[in-house]
């Protein structure tokens, strides 16, 4: 593992990243709502499966890589659990057709996901 990987993870800067980035999703779907509301011609950008199944693919990284190295280093498991409770709904809203039952589900999960970070950093302290 690298120095500034390490780093990362042992400063809580990863969960922190990965806190914001759950941030950007939620901005996302207000966005994405917003302009579909506004101007319909451009939802096909945002509502491209290709979009959200790498915003999926990069939460379930991120979140694999600090929850895991956080339940290794201060041995608890429920901040990985929380966060892998939030991918899980995160990746069944996936499933669903576009619309408001997918926003709320998928941000119920960014959500949670977001819980499971903040838990590791403040159990890494």
């Amino acid at each position: 593992m690298s120095q500034s990987l390490r780093q990362a993870l042992t400063t809580g800067r990863l969960d922190r990243l990965a806190i914001a980035v759950s941030g950007l999703c939620v901005a996302h779907c207000f966005v994405t709502a917003m302009l579909l509301g506004l101007l319909a011609s451009a939802g096909g950008i945002f509502e491209s499966p290709i979009f959200h199944e790498v915003g999926l693919g990069l939460a379930i990284l991120l979140g694999a890589v600090a929850l895991g190295h956080g339940a290794v280093v201060h041995g608890f498991m429920m901040p990985a659990a929380v966060g892998a409770l939030g991918l899980g709904v995160m990746t069944g809203a996936l499933t669903m057709d576009h619309g408001l039952q997918e926003s709320v589900y998928t941000l119920i999960g960014v959500g949670i996901l977001a819980l499971g970070h903040d838990l590791n950093h403040r159990a890494g302290r």
